[in-house]
């Protein structure tokens, strides 16, 4: 007789240890991938299984700029496009910690966007 579960939820998640299961597939039992728990596949039959993937934005998050500002600090600097003086920029941490600030300047007449590694 096997013990009782730990936690009472939905099938996608591992009764044992609350683990996200895999999704089923080509082998006959989803194995939890923290602990020992396995469900036969046969137990899904029926069931329906959705999934769903949401993107982030594509200015925000992890690895991109964000989008230009539309005003903010300027700095005394000639636009590389069309030679306006003064540019606005925001700075983003890119990449670890320990490492300088990623520095992007908007030219505010154009819209010429360019970055600088400090």
């Amino acid at each position: 007789m096997d013990a009782p579960s730990r936690f009472l939820s939905r099938p996608d998640f591992c009764p044992d240890c609350g683990s996200v299961l895999p999704r089923p597939g080509p082998p006959s039992a989803l194995r939890c991938p923290r602990c020992s728990f396995r469900l036969p596949c046969s137990e899904l039959q029926g069931r329906s299984v959705r999934s769903s993937l949401r993107m982030r934005d594509p200015g925000g998050g992890r690895g991109g700029p964000g989008p230009a500002p539309r005003e903010g600090p300027t700095v005394d600097r000639a636009c590389p496009r069309c030679s306006h003086q003064g540019l606005w920029f925001h700075t983003r941490q890119m990449r670890s910690a320990d490492e300088g600030q990623t520095v992007f300047y908007t030219c505010p007449r154009c819209r010429f966007q360019e970055k600088e590694d400090s």
